[in-house]
């Protein structure tokens, strides 16, 4: 069964049960703009609840690797100011990444605050975040029906378009 096919039974109904395959067979770049598509959504939580979300059920390595995409969109100087300096708590004068140890110092709640302030800063960080993700899929399913039926809707929308 191809990925097109997949998509359109898990938008038939039983989303979250067809995830997994389709987060299998899709390629990362495809699964980031569905990801990216569902955090910019009206129909899902804010971004930053989103990240949260997931920041809360990863691994201290996957929350360095979500902040490092946040610092690297915005430079350490910048992102280091977000949401009253909550990273330049954590990071050491002139450190440019977060450690395991130091993206688990931070809660989600505060997560939350950073991600929010990160996109309203700049809005590229979505596709940034996304795009890490994307090879964290089972992060994703973390999110709910809504969002992966906002991610894999726009997903084959994409590929709808390429035929």
């Amino acid at each position: 069964m191809g990925l097109i096919d997949l998509l359109q039974q898990a938008l038939g109904g039983n989303t979250e049960k067809h995830f997994d395959q389709v987060a299998k067979e899709a390629p990362r770049e495809e699964l980031a703009d569905g990801l990216a598509a569902s955090m910019r959504s009206k129909d899902t939580p804010p971004f930053g609840d989103m990240v949260s979300q997931m920041f809360g059920k990863s691994s201290p390595t996957q929350q360095a690797g979500l902040l490092n995409q946040i610092l690297g969109a915005l430079g350490p100087a910048a992102a280091t100011g977000l949401a009253g300096g909550l990273l330049g708590r954590i990071l050491a004068p002139g450190q440019a990444q977060v450690t395991p140890e130091q993206a688990s110092q931070l809660s989600p709640a505060e997560v939350t605050e950073i991600a929010a302030e990160a996109e309203k800063t700049h809005p590229g960080v979505v596709d940034q975040v996304s795009q890490f993700y994307a090879e964290h899929s089972g992060l994703i399913k973390t999110l709910g029906g809504a969002a992966l039926l906002v991610a894999m809707a726009k997903m084959k929308n994409n590929l709808d378009n390429r035929r």
